[in-house]
């Protein structure tokens, strides 16, 4: 299927973009090209002597560095062939809208975008406003979130449902000797529940540590566990989180005392998100009741968690390493998208009405048994449902489903 090629082309390339963005970032070329969407009025960085001479003239205060401007440059061409790919996927989603492909998802792809580009703009025109630079690296994330859900519907569509199947719901049961059908739907709408907590402590440290990027306060503190002693009086959360005004705000334009408070918190962040996701993996991996695609994406996610936390004390303890630094935005976006995988392996699960309609008239063959009790850390005893935990990928289920997961 042409679009889920495109998409999965996509992903990629919101990938590299997010790589590219955290690089220019790191290497201090954010206002490498001080126009947009060119570079000192050309549509590459200027290199002869006359256009260099051209250029220091047009742009006195920011004369050119070819190096930080072709940082920029690069991170702007793969941007815009990100922007190409996603209008074509809106155009192909709108022609084929009468075949069930997905419309909402694309569209709003394609917003996301739009507003990218101009973030993009305000980056270059606002001299790196933190709100901004923030923003952009917020908008980054939720593109490739979007594609990757995107791309997760396509591959279970009507085409994919032959490949994609899995085993009937008792039978899998059976093998795991699992006998209390009611409790595992139980624990797959917890775990739906948890899961998208644990999102939104995800995305809120994610945002943490574009805030503590953007600022310059990366290297604030040095010093583990929390930072170099007297930390406490520095803290000013309300300055910390507020936007001074400066013509310019590259290498940021806080006080120190504000940057301490932004690293401190960001590192708080960490161990809040570490625990949580820690013990949400843990608990899909040990649960009778989950299914063994959700523990391989368990298993998945706490691995990219772990190297999460290992790069993040890597920068602290080695003074930032630029590869290092760029690696922490990278796995940041595998952590989220592996979180994501998970959450709609549970929207698969939850909405299988048709294969829950079969499996609840043969439950007779698994009744008379002795109720598990949930495994796991987030399990929660509620009223029992009759209701399958894994579900078929075939086409009929997905229009069903709620949220964004299926728009």
């Amino acid at each position: 299927m042409a679009m889920k090629k495109l998409t999965l082309f996509s992903i990629f390339l919101a990938a590299v973009v997010i790589i590219l963005g955290a690089y220019t970032r790191l290497t201090d070329a954010g206002l490498g090209c001080p126009d947009w969407p060119g570079c000192y009025g050309n549509l590459t960085v200027p290199l002869s002597e006359e256009k260099v001479a051209q250029a220091n003239a047009a742009f006195p205060e920011r004369p050119v560095e070819a190096f930080k401007a072709w940082n920029e440059m690069i991170h702007r061409y793969f941007a815009g062939t990100l922007g190409l790919c996603v209008l074509a996927i809106a155009i192909i989603a709108i022609r084929q809208r009468d075949k069930g492909t997905p419309v909402k998802l694309p569209l709003l792809l394609l917003g996301l975008i739009i507003f990218q580009a101009a973030l993009g703009m305000w980056t270059v025109t606002l001299n790196l406003l933190p709100v901004v630079v923030m923003g952009h690296l917020l908008g980054g994330f939720s593109v490739l979130s979007c594609l990757f859900i995107l791309y997760l519907r396509l591959r279970n569509t009507a085409g994919d449902a032959s490949k994609t199947k899995q085993a009937p719901i008792a039978s899998a049961m059976h093998d795991q000797d699992i006998t209390d059908l009611p409790q595992a739907k139980v624990f797959q709408r917890n775990l739906k529940l948890f899961a998208f907590i644990g999102l939104g402590v995800l995305v809120t440290q994610i945002a943490l540590g574009g805030w503590t990027s953007a600022n310059y306060a990366a290297l604030a503190c040095t010093e583990m566990p929390v930072c170099e002693s007297g930390w406490q009086e520095r803290i000013d959360l309300a300055g910390a989180f507020s936007v001074p005004d400066a013509d310019n705000y590259e290498f940021g334009a806080h006080d120190y005392g504000e940057r301490v408070t932004m690293h401190i918190v960001h590192r708080f962040g960490a161990v809040i998100t570490f625990l949580y996701l820690l013990a949400l993996g843990i608990s899909v991996l040990v649960s009778r009741y989950t299914t063994s695609k959700q523990k391989y994406v368990g298993t998945f996610m706490l691995v990219a968690l772990c190297t999460q936390v290992a790069l993040g004390l890597s920068n602290i303890i080695f003074m930032l390493p630029l590869a290092v630094a760029v690696m922490h935005n990278a796995v940041a976006a595998v952590l989220l998208i592996s979180l994501l995988n998970l959450i709609f392996t549970v929207f698969l699960a939850l909405e299988n009405d048709n294969v829950f309609g079969t499996e609840k008239r043969n439950t007779g063959s698994f009744s008379g048994s002795k109720p598990l009790q949930g495994a796991g850390a987030f399990s929660i005893h509620e009223a029992p449902l009759h209701d399958p935990l894994n579900a078929s990928t075939s086409s009929h289920i997905l229009p069903k489903a709620p949220g964004g997961f299926h728009g």
